[in-house]
């Protein structure tokens, strides 16, 4: 039986605010498209790690990270954030 991790992310714009819910492999893939397209740094994102990936503390530890990285593409990107990120926060559901 195989386990995954989701992760819940809080968006706030203005005064909508929504939540998403994305695996560390959906991470990974925007990653890829962000290095190809954009030339994001390819160590931006947190590695992933085989060995006690579902542990609490590693959980936790992956969940700021994770924050940490998404903000970080969000401050690169003040005034328009690329498709495939846009794509990826659902912005095109709250967003006009």
């Amino acid at each position: 039986i195989s386990s995954f991790q989701v992760y819940i992310i809080q968006v706030s714009v203005g005064n909508h605010q929504w939540t998403v819910k994305h695996r560390y492999s959906d991470f990974h893939d925007l990653h890829e498209k962000l290095v190809s397209e954009k030339k994001i740094d390819k160590n931006l994102l947190p590695p992933k790690k085989i060995i006690g990936k579902n542990s609490k503390s590693l959980v936790e530890k992956r969940q700021k990270e994770l924050e940490v990285y998404l903000q970080t593409l969000l401050v690169k990107f003040p005034v328009t954030a690329p498709k495939v990120l846009s794509h990826f926060l659902h912005f095109y559901l709250y967003v006009s």
